[in-house]
């Protein structure tokens, strides 16, 4: 069917080699944990047509918002709803703007250039810390 955005929400793996040439959308915004399959994702990419808006970042606002009320918790304080919006559409655009950057600057995809940003952000979190913070 076609559509503007496809969001796979619910389920892992619904989308595979049968079915990603098929797609007929513009976005494809994985809400899921993992709903392509490494067939499909690489169907997808080949394909070009499809701008994809990884499970990383389609699911990071609710974790984000956790953090936010960690933060507030923590230093007993409290943010109102305006706050909380205006940071996380902070966070989420820059995250968005790193993701995007990185897989034009190294010809990859989405899921790929996400995947390689959190392990690099480890890393480096490791390295600076050491093996035991």
């Amino acid at each position: 069917m076609p559509c503007d955005i496809l969001a796979p929400a619910a389920l892992d793996r619904v989308i595979d080699a049968g079915n990603a040439a098929r797609l007929h959308c513009k976005i494809l915004a994985v809400g899921a944990n993992g709903p392509t399959t490494p067939e499909a994702d690489r169907i997808i990419a080949e394909r070009g047509d499809i701008f994809v808006i990884t499970d990383i970042l389609c699911n990071a606002g609710g974790v984000t918002v956790s953090y936010f009320e960690w933060v507030q918790n923590f230093q007993r304080i409290q943010w109102n709803e305006r706050e909380v919006i205006t940071k996380l559409e902070t966070m989420m655009q820059r995250a968005f703007e790193k993701v995007t950057s990185f897989a034009e600057c190294y010809k990859t995809d989405q899921r790929t250039a996400s995947q390689a940003i959190a392990i690099k952000t480890v890393a480096d979190a490791k390295a600076l810390r050491g093996l035991f913070p």
